[in-house]
C-alpha cells in the first residue's frame, strides 16, 4: 500500500486515501488546534456566566435507539452504531455543564486517512448558525448537561466506517475529544430514502432485497429446475467489516465509495481473484483438494470471514457462489440486490450472437471443433439503483456479474448493465451490455462440417438461449419468472426490433438462408430422480407430402453445468419410418447402471439426436438434471431468543453405491454458526444424523440451511424455517 502511494507522488500532491478499516494508530487531529486567521490568533471566546469552560465528558452513539428507524437492528454482532445515509440519527453528548447559547460546538465525522471536506471524507456538523458541511445537525433536546443532537448525512455521503469527534471553540482554538473507537459508526446506502441512488420503492422489496439474510438460488436445467438454499448472512459477525476490507484491498479511493455505480463495478471485479487478489478462486474442474468444493458452501458468511481474517482468496467458487457472495456484499452495505439464474446461458467465444455447435459428416457431435457452449444455467446478480450517468429510463435493476468470463476495462467484471437496455437492444450504454445481451439472446447454430472442412448451416434455434430467467419471489419461498424483464416474447414485433437494434451495435447474428425444413426432431424425458431409470422419447415429425425413412443417431453423455460434455457412454443408431404428415417416436431407457459410473458429481445428462434423409438434416439437444435424494432438517426446542434449541439433520443413502469423502455442513443466520462434519464412507441404505444445539440471537423468521457434499454426489440440500419469538 505504501509503495503504491509513493509511486503516486508525481501525480498527486498527497497520496489518495484508499484505506478505511485498518488505519495506522495515529491521531486524526491534535486535541487542541489553534485558530489561525488573517491577523493572527482569534480573541478568546467567552465562557459561561460562572466562568467554567465547556468540556465533553461522554459521547453516547445510542445504537439501540437509532437501529429501529434505520433498519439496522440485525447488526447485533457489532457494538458500533450502524445507520443509513439521508436519514437523521441522534446521539447524546454529556458536557460538564448545560450548553449555553454562546457555546460554539461542532461534531466531526472522518473516514479514511487524511480526510478533507473537499473530498467529503471530513464532515463538520455545526450546532449554531455557523456554516458546516453537507451533513446537517440540530439540537433535539437538552436535559441538564446532556444534549441530544440529530445528525443527517446527505444522500451522496461516502459509505464505510467513520470516526467521531466533538470539538469546542475555546479561547485560541478548537479543543477536541480524544480518539475513541467506541464512537465510530458505520454509514450505509439507504434504500428507504427517496433521494438515495439505491432507493427501492416498496417495503416488501426492501425487506427481501436488503434485509432478508437467506434465499434460494435456482439451478438444474430447463424443465428440471432445482433450488439451492443460501445464507447471505449480511448481518453476521465480521461481514460488514469484510465488505469494507474488500474495498480497501483493491485500493478503491475513499471518495468514490459513495458512488453506487463505482461501488458495484468494483465489487464485481473483487469477488473473483482472477486479476486483483479478490475474494474467491474459481474452479470448474473435478479437483477441489486444495480447498472447499463450490457445492459444499451453504452461504457467504464463512467465505467473507475467512477473506477478512486471512487476506487471501478463498478456494473455491463457481457462478452461484460468486453471485451469492456478491449479493451478501451488496445487501450488507445497503444496496438492494438479488441473485438470478439464466437457463440455457450462451457463452460465446467470438463476441457475436451465434453459438455454433459443430457436427461431423455422419451427424455425430464434433466436440473437438466446437468452441462455444451453452451453460445449463448461469447465475449473476441484479442490483437496484439509479443511473445518473444515463437517461432516467435506464435506472432500476442492473446486471452485475462477478464470475470471471471476460475483461471489462482491464478487469474480469461485468456491469452494471441496465436490464431495460438489454430488453430493448440498446447496447451502446455502459457497462458491458453487449456481453450480457448475448448470454440471453444468442442463436444456436447447428453446422455440419464435411470431410474437407467446409461448414454448412443446417439448423438455427433462436428460442432456446435464455429460455427461462428466475429469481426468488418477494416474501415467499417460491420462484419468480423474470424472463419478460429481459426479452419480449419470441417472434413478436418488439423482439424482432430488439434483435435488429442489437445488430446495429455490431452483434452479428446468423442470417443463413435455409429452405424451410418440413422435418423436425425433438427429445422429451420423463421427470426422474437420481437412481431412477431415465426414459427418453425421440420424436420425428414429418410435414412432407411423402413418407420419410430417417437414419438417426442418439448420444447420451454426462455434462458439467457449464455445457462441457464428457465422452458419450451410450450410443443408439437406428432407422425410423415416418409417414407423410405424421409423427413417429422411438423410446429408449438409460439405466442407473449405465449412467452412474460416468455421472460422478455432475448430476446432469446430455442427449443429442441427429436425423437425416436424402435431402434433410435435423437435430435436437436436451439436458436433464437428476434430482438428488433429500436431506431432512428438523428443529426442536423453544423458538425464542436465547432459549436452547436443537437442529437435527438426517440422511439415508437410497443409492446402490457408497458415497465417499462426505461432508455435512449446516448454518443459519442469527441462529447457528457454520458447522461441518465429515464421513469417509456412507454405504448403500446407510443412515447418518447430526444433532446440534444452538440459541437464537434475534427474533423473526429465520432459516437453517444444510448441505451434504460427497466426492460422487453433490447438491444434497435441505432447509427449515422457524419464527423466533422475542
Amino acid at each position: 500500500m505504501k509503495r503504491a502511494q509513493r509511486n503516486m507522488r508525481g501525480r498527486f500532491p498527497r497520496p489518495v486515501a484508499t484505506s478505511n478499516l485498518h488505519l495506522d494508530d495515529e491521531a486524526d487531529y491534535r486535541e487542541f488546534e489553534p485558530f489561525e486567521g488573517e491577523f493572527g490568533l482569534y480573541p478568546r471566546a467567552p465562557s459561561n456566566d460562572d466562568g467554567s469552560a465547556l468540556q465533553v465528558l461522554t459521547i453516547d452513539m445510542q445504537k439501540e435507539r437509532n437501529a429501529g428507524s434505520h433498519n439496522t437492528a440485525d447488526f447485533i454482532n457489532t457494538p458500533l452504531l450502524v445507520v443509513r445515509r439521508g436519514q437523521e440519527f441522534s446521539i447524546d453528548i454529556t458536557f460538564n455543564r448545560p450548553l449555553a447559547p454562546q457555546d460554539d460546538v461542532q461534531i466531526e465525522f472522518l473516514i479514511g486517512s487524511d480526510p478533507t471536506p473537499q473530498k467529503r471524507s471530513l464532515q463538520i456538523v455545526t450546532l449554531g448558525n455557523r456554516e458546516g458541511g453537507t451533513w446537517k445537525g440540530q439540537i433535539l433536546g437538552v436535559q441538564g448537561a446532556v444534549t441530544t443532537v440529530g445528525i443527517t448525512p446527505d444522500t451522496q455521503s461516502i459509505v464505510g466506517l467513520y470516526r467521531t469527534y466533538v470539538a469546542i471553540a475555546t479561547g485560541g482554538g478548537m479543543q477536541r475529544t480524544q480518539k475513541d473507537p467506541t464512537t465510530n459508526l458505520y454509514l450505509l446506502f439507504n434504500a428507504w430514502s427517496p433521494d438515495d441512488d439505491v432507493y427501492y420503492p416498496d417495503d416488501a422489496g426492501r425487506w427481501e432485497y436488503v434485509l432478508n439474510s437467506s434465499g434460494h438460488i435456482y439451478q438444474g436445467a430447463v424443465g428440471s429446475v432445482s433450488e439451492r438454499y443460501w445464507v447471505y448472512g449480511q448481518f453476521d459477525k465480521g461481514v460488514l467489516d469484510a465488505c469494507i476490507y474488500i474495498m480497501d484491498s483493491c485500493q478503491m479511493p475513499i471518495h468514490d465509495r459513495g458512488d453506487i455505480i463505482k461501488v458495484a463495478r468494483k465489487a464485481s471485479a473483487m469477488m473473483n481473484s482472477q486479476d486483483d487478489n479478490g475474494v474467491l478462486v474459481g474452479n470448474w474442474s473435478d479437483d477441489f483438494s486444495m480447498g472447499t468444493p463450490p457445492t459444499a458452501w451453504t452461504g457467504s458468511t464463512k467465505i467473507l470471514q475467512d477473506y477478512l481474517g486471512q487476506g487471501i482468496p478463498v478456494c473455491y467458487a463457481q457462478c452461484w457462489v460468486f453471485a451469492g457472495v456478491l449479493c451478501s456484499f451488496m445487501r450488507s452495505i445497503g444496496i438492494p440486490c438479488r441473485v438470478i439464474t439464466n437457463f440455457n446461458s450462451a457463452h460465446d467465444n467470438t463476441g457475436n450472437l451465434k453459438t455454433e455447435l459443430i457436427f461431423k459428416p455422419d451427424g455425430t457431435p464434433d466436440r473437438r471443433n466446437t468452441r462455444d457452449s451453452i451453460w445449463n444455467y448461469h447465475c449473476w446478480c441484479e442490483a437496484f439503483m439509479k443511473r445518473p450517468d444515463l437517461p432516467p429510463k435506464y435506472s432500476g435493476w442492473q446486471v452485475v456479474d462477478a464470475t470471471p468470463q471476460e475483461t471489462s476495462d482491464g478487469y474480469f467484471r461485468c456491469g452494471p448493465a441496465p436490464v431495460i437496455a438489454l430488453k430493448d437492444g440498446e447496447l451502446n450504454h455502459q457497462f458491458d451490455c453487449r456481453f450480457a445481451f448475448a448470454e440471453v439472446n444468442s442463436d444456436i447454430v447447428y453446422i455440419k462440417m464435411d470431410r474437407y472442412g467446409n461448414m454448412n448451416v443446417f439448423n438455427t434455434d433462436k428460442t432456446s438461449v435464455g429460455a427461462q430467467i428466475l429469481t426468488k419471489a418477494v416474501g415467499t419461498n417460491g420462484m419468480e419468472d423474470i424472463t419478460h424483464t429481459y426479452k419480449y416474447p419470441e417472434g413478436s414485433n418488439e423482439n424482432n426490433n430488439t434483435m435488429s437494434q442489437a445488430e446495429q451495435f455490431g452483434l452479428e447474428r446468423d442470417n443463413s438462408e435455409m429452405p424451410e425444413s418440413k422435418l423436425s426432431a425433438s427429445i422429451t424425458v420423463d421427470p426422474c430422480q437420481l437412481g431412477d431409470t431415465v426414459k427418453v422419447t425421440v420424436t420425428f415429425k414429418n410435414q412432407n407430402q411423402v413418407d420419410k425413412m430417417i437414419k438417426a443417431h442418439l448420444e447420451v453423455s454426462a455434462v458439467f453445468y457449464t455445457g462441457v460434455v464428457l465422452d458419450e457412454f451410450k450410443v443408439e443408431d437406428f432407422s425410423i419410418y415416418t409417414a407423410a404428415f405424421q409423427s413417429n417416436s422411438a423410446v429408449f431407457e438409460v439405466t442407473p447402471q449405465e449412467y452412474m459410473p460416468h455421472l460422478g458429481a455432475k448430476m446432469s445428462l446430455h442427449f443429442v439426436i441427429t436425423g437425416k434423409t436424402e435431402d434433410e438434416n435435423v437435430s435436437d439437444v436436451k439436458v436433464i438434471y437428476l434430482k438428488p435424494p433429500p436431506l431432512i432438517v428438523q428443529l426442536s426446542g423453544t423458538p425464542q431468543v436465547n432459549q436452547q434449541m436443537f437442529v437435527t439433520v438426517y440422511f439415508k443413502n437410497p443409492l446402490n453405491m457408497s458415497l465417499y469423502n462426505a461432508r455435512l455442513v449446516m448454518e443459519g443466520a442469527a441462529l447457528l454458526d457454520h458447522r461441518e462434519f465429515k464421513y469417509s464412507v456412507i454405504g448403500p441404505n446407510m443412515e447418518i444424523s447430526q444433532k446440534v444445539a444452538f440459541r437464537p440471537q434475534k427474533p423473526g423468521w429465520r432459516s437453517i440451511v444444510a448441505v451434504l457434499d460427497c466426492q460422487n454426489l453433490t447438491e444434497v440440500t435441505g432447509k427449515v424455517d422457524v419464527k423466533i419469538m422475542p
